[in-house]
């Protein structure tokens, strides 16, 4: 049968469990358990079926409430991502669905406990809205709403029951997915941040489905064409995780066994990140052949390595089939490009909540105020514009603005500072400061003597760009700076915490 297409379609459910997503929380299921939310097939309905509890139903319900306040329930993303759309689905809820709902989200790092959860900020992109029952209930996220999130928070008012729970969005991996520069990874794998912009057919399973994690577990779970009765293939695009160079290829017809392609072709092509189907397609002497039209075989994993005539690098991927039928995945293994890595970490500062950057650009600068700055100077395009955004940004600080930044550096040759700013800030502070470690006892005590000089002369901690430097070195600069008068010092001092804020601004894109 035909599928239902959403109007979320373009995007990847980011709740979905074969993701890893999952219901944390509730603070109710007397009915139905929360578990049911996530369920990958649409909710059913069995007449006469009753538990001890009551009528059987196939999602989460809360009992009657008879005081104030409302239930909710707290979902794990089974990937991070920018939310786009929701889809509250009351199926079979009649007499029984709440009479409206919001949702939150918020962004944490590891695995956070409930009682994490329960204390974290939380920022609302769907305030109250009525619902309806036996209903799919959509609501778009604005744009200002639309950042990173790994969690979301579904309130029903006051209580009642919800069926499934879809959250429609981009994913949005940590950038950990990349590897060492020069590490084969899964270029295609939506867990990543593939994401299969548009197909010309798929009638019995989702284009997807293509790039989902795992292999199949059944026909169903695979993008599978109708009977084209044409000559010409069926066609999907693919927008890669990132920009990179191509070394194998797996193409999977497992479960296809009277209805797999007689073929398939792939050919590569590189393009803005977010083009549409339209825009890939209008310009046909832009794509680039990576494999040749090729045999495939039923129910078989396809490798390809010698046979890839062209390895990029590419952004996006066209898979033909011919002249229809089913492929349940596509793997593309390959390297990320510098410019990939460079545009991946970008597009990451782009997406996260601001409490998020505010802490991430910590790790650069201890000063607040440019922190604020460069938070208001979103959206961010390449290294460059960022580094140049930070000297405008550094242009405008205060005396109390930079002494605040120095606060958050450790003294040279030692390991604390005075206003923590998180692991990553100390990490590179400890590196920065590497071939102080070495120094003999004698340099050390040299520097502890010259670090309570300068600050009893100047009123603030010793700041200086240590990468690369000696202690000796290091020394030495102190020495000769403890000549300079205050207001002259103070200056010496910002443009040493510019240098510094630069470096790290760097390693942080980088990472």
């Amino acid at each position: 049968m035909q599928n239902e297409l959403d109007e979320f379609d373009q995007w990847v459910d980011l709740a979905s469990e074969r993701l890893g997503g999952a219901v944390l929380y509730a603070n109710d299921d007397f009915f139905a358990e929360k578990e049911n939310l996530l369920k990958p097939a649409a909710a059913i309905f069995i007449d006469g079926k009753y538990t001890d509890r009551g009528k059987w139903m196939d999602g989460w319900e809360s009992r009657r409430r008879r005081e104030d306040g409302h239930d909710d329930c707290i979902v794990r993303l089974g990937a991070p991502g920018v939310v786009r759309g929701i889809t509250i689905d009351t199926a079979h809820f009649r007499g029984n669905y709440p009479e409206s709902a919001s949702v939150e989200t918020c962004t944490l790092h590891g695995t956070p406990t409930t009682e994490d959860l329960l204390k974290a900020t939380w920022v609302e992109v769907v305030p109250r809205s009525k619902l309806i029952g036996d209903t799919k209930n959509r609501f778009s996220i604005a744009p200002e709403n639309a950042r990173r999130a790994t969690h979301l928070r579904l309130h029903i008012y006051p209580d009642g029951g919800v069926a499934r729970l879809r959250v429609y969005g981009e994913v949005s991996a940590d950038l950990s997915w990349m590897g060492r520069q020069g590490q084969v990874v899964d270029l295609a794998a939506v867990e990543h941040g593939a994401s299969v912009v548009a197909c010309n057919d798929m009638f019995f399973g989702s284009r997807h489905n293509l790039i989902m994690p795992g292999r199949s577990v059944n026909m169903g779970d695979g993008w599978e064409t109708k009977r084209s009765r044409k000559t010409a293939p069926d066609w999907l695009l693919l927008q890669l995780a990132a920009e990179g160079t191509i070394e194998r290829i797996e193409v999977d017809t497992n479960h296809f066994k009277g209805n797999f392609p007689e073929s398939c072709a792939i050919e590569g092509k590189w393009a803005a990140h977010g083009a549409t189907g339209d825009q890939l397609l209008a310009e046909e002497d832009k794509w680039l052949p990576i494999l040749e039209r090729t045999k495939l075989q039923a129910h078989t994993r396809h490798f390809f390595s010698k046979e890839i005539a062209n390895a990029g690098p590419f952004t996006h991927l066209r898979l033909r089939i011919f002249p229809d039928g089913g492929v349940s995945r596509l793997r593309v293994h390959g390297v990320v490009t510098a410019e990939g890595r460079e545009t991946q970490a970008i597009s990451h500062l782009n997406e996260m909540d601001d409490r998020a950057l505010e802490a991430e650009l910590l790790t650069c600068c201890g000063s607040r105020t440019w922190v604020k700055k460069m938070m208001s100077a979103r959206p961010y395009t390449t290294i460059s514009s960022l580094q140049a955004k930070h000297v405008q940004a550094s242009t405008a600080l205060e005396k109390d603005d930079w002494l605040e930044a120095f606060r958050a550096h450790p003294r040279i040759g030692e390991k604390k500072a005075e206003t923590a700013t998180g692991v990553q800030a100390a990490t590179w502070a400890k590196g920065e400061q590497a071939n102080v470690a070495e120094a003999s006892s004698t340099i050390l005590d040299e520097l502890a003597e010259i670090n309570r000089a300068y600050e009893e002369k100047f009123g603030h901690i010793y700041i200086v760009c240590a990468t690369g430097k000696t202690a000796e070195e290091l020394l030495a600069i102190a020495k000769e700076r403890l000549n300079n008068y205050p207001a002259t010092e103070l200056k010496r001092a910002a443009d040493e915490q510019r240098k510094i804020t630069d470096l790290r601004i760097a390693k942080m894109v980088s990472r």
